[in-house]
C-alpha cells in the first residue's frame, strides 16, 4: 500500500526582482570563486552559533525521497582531535605508501600533500560527515551519495560565506571513524572537515580554476 502524500504547502517566495538577480548571483559566484582548500590553520575559536547555522545549511540540501542521509559529528575536544589525526595518518601512510598508483600520486604532487594531517589538531573544530544508510533505527536512503554531496557543498558555501577556512579530507579506509567517534555501523564516514581561520602566514598553491568554456556546455 502506498503512502499518503504529505500535505502541501505553498512555495516559498521566491520573488528576487529581475533586475537584482544577476547582482546577486554574481556577488555569491565572486565569494565561492576566492574559496580556497586551507591546510595550516590558527587556534583562534570559531565564533558561537555559526558552527550551528552552517549545518542547518547543510540540513536544507535536497535529498532522495527526502530521507535526509547525513549525519555531522562536531569535534571540538583536544584529545579526541589528536586521536582523529592519528588514526587518520595511520590510514594515509598505508595510502601513500602503497594503495595510490603513481598517476595519482603524480597528481597529488603539485598540492604538496603527504601522510601529515596536522590541521585535524590544529583547527578549532572537525567536522566529520557520515553518510547514513538503512539500519535498526534508520529507514531505507536513496542517492544517498549524491545528496550527502549536496549537503557537503551547502556546508562549505556557508563556512566560507562565514569566513572561515575549511579543508576536505578523505582517508579510506574510513571505518575508524565509527570507533573513534561511537558511531553505529549504518553510518558509513564519508568526509573529514577541518574549520578555523588560516594560521598566519599560510600559503596555498598557486593553481586556478578551468574557465567556464571548458566545463560548460551550451545547447
Amino acid at each position: 500500500m502506498s503512502a499518503e502524500p504529505a500535505p502541501a504547502l505553498p512555495v516559498p517566495d521566491y520573488g528576487v526582482p529581475p533586475d537584482e538577480a544577476l547582482s546577486r548571483v554574481r556577488d555569491f559566484a565572486d565569494c565561492l570563486a576566492s574559496r580556497r582548500t586551507v591546510r595550516e590553520f590558527s587556534d583562534r575559536p570559531v565564533p558561537p552559533g555559526v558552527l550551528e547555522e552552517a549545518l542547518r545549511a547543510a540540513g536544507a540540501a535536497p535529498s532522495g525521497a527526502n530521507v535526509q542521509p547525513w549525519r555531522f559529528v562536531v569535534v571540538t575536544d583536544p584529545t579526541l582531535k589528536r586521536r582523529l589525526r592519528a588514526a587518520a595518518e595511520a590510514e594515509e601512510r598505508v595510502f601513500y605508501e602503497r594503495r595510490a598508483p603513481e598517476e595519482w600520486l603524480a597528481a597529488l604532487a603539485p598540492l604538496g600533500t603527504d601522510a601529515s594531517k596536522p590541521s585535524l589538531e590544529e583547527a578549532p573544530a572537525v567536522i566529520v560527515v557520515f553518510e547514513v544508510h538503512r539500519g535498526p533505527r534508520t529507514p531505507r536512503p536513496y542517492y544517498v551519495k549524491e545528496s550527502v554531496g549536496i549537503s557537503v557543498g551547502f556546508l562549505l558555501a556557508a563556512l566560507h560565506r562565514a569566513g572561515l577556512a575549511t579543508l576536505t579530507h578523505t582517508p579510506s579506509p574510513m571505518r575508524f571513524l565509527n570507533e573513534l567517534l561511537d558511531r553505529p555501523a549504518e553510518e558509513r564516514g564519508n568526509l573529514i572537515i577541518p574549520v578555523g581561520y588560516p594560521a598566519e602566514g599560510a600559503t596555498v598553491p598557486a593553481i586556478s580554476r578551468k574557465p567556464l568554456s571548458e566545463v560548460v556546455v551550451w545547447r
